[in-house]
Parts: structure tokens; C-alpha cells; sequence
């Protein structure tokens, strides 16, 4: 597989071939678990809610909604792309996603621990994982991107 760029064709490896899909693969299941979550209100609402503790965890849980939505949909959207043409901007979406991922799941999972283990955190932990290793492979190929690594 090759994508060309404005001055040359070069060619993708297939590490970025994968990120490309993962990254694709998880825009879809974060939009159709969160519209799940949504339209089934498979999570009350917070102020439904009575107790202060049931009224955090919900409040958590819609706060990783919104934070999802804003920020980790259009990153996912612009690495799956991006990275795809070997772009900087795609680059950079790419290692912003895998750094939400890390960060978004380790809170999960801790949060879980303490209680009982989430759809959510058990879903995602994968892309989490994916994001462990992306992360430094994305970094040392930088210059596959036109980024410099002087």
C-alpha cells in the first residue's frame, strides 16, 4: 500500500495500516457506546439520583461522555484519517488519542477496581493497551510524517 504526498510517494508500513484501522474501529464503538448509553439511559442521570456516591459515579460516567465526545471523537476521526496518509496532523491526533486513552482508562479501571468492573472500562481497556504500544512506536517514526527528529 502506498499514499503519496505533495512531493514524493511513500510507502505506509503496516504499523500505521493498523493504527489507521484501530483508530477507525474505536471512533465507531466510543459513538455507538455512548449512544447506547444515551438513548437506552443505561446510567441515570445524576440528579435522579439520591445518593451522593450513586450521584458521582453518574456524574463521572456522563463527564467521560462529554469529555468523549469533544475531544477523544474528533482525534480518533483525524488519527484514523491521518495517519492513514502519513500526515503530521494525523501524527499528532494519533499520540493526543492514544494519551486519552491511557490516562481515561487508567482512571476506569482504578475506579473499578473499587467497586465492580464496568462495561465501559472492560471495552475500552483494549484500545488502552493498543495506546501503550502506539505511543512510542508513533514517536520513534516521526519522520515518517515530515516531523523532524533532530
Amino acid at each position: 500500500m502506498q499514499t503519496s504526498t505533495s512531493n514524493s510517494i511513500r510507502p505506509r508500513p503496516s504499523g500505521f495500516t493498523v493504527l489507521a484501522l484501530i483508530n477507525a474501529v474505536a471512533l465507531i464503538v466510543t459513538l455507538t457506546f455512548w449512544t447506547l448509553v444515551s438513548f437506552k439511559r443505561f446510567i441515570p442521570f445524576p440528579g435522579g439520583l439520591s445518593s451522593p456516591p450513586e450521584r458521582a459515579n453518574a456524574a463521572v460516567t456522563y463527564g467521560f461522555m462529554i469529555g468523549d465526545l469533544l475531544y477523544s471523537v474528533p482525534l480518533l476521526f483525524l488519527a484514523a484519517i491521518g495517519i492513514w496518509r502519513l500526515r503530521a496532523w494525523g501524527w499528532t491526533a494519533g499520540q493526543m488519542a492514544n494519551i486519552l486513552w491511557i490516562y481515561s482508562v487508567t482512571v476506569i479501571l482504578f475506579r473499578d477496581a473499587q467497586t465492580s468492573f464496568s462495561p465501559g472500562g472492560l471495552l475500552f481497556a483494549p484500545f488502552a493497551l493498543v495506546a501503550l504500544w502506539a505511543t512510542p512506536y508513533l514517536w520513534r517514526k516521526r519522520g515518517l510524517f515530515g516531523i523532524s527528529v533532530d
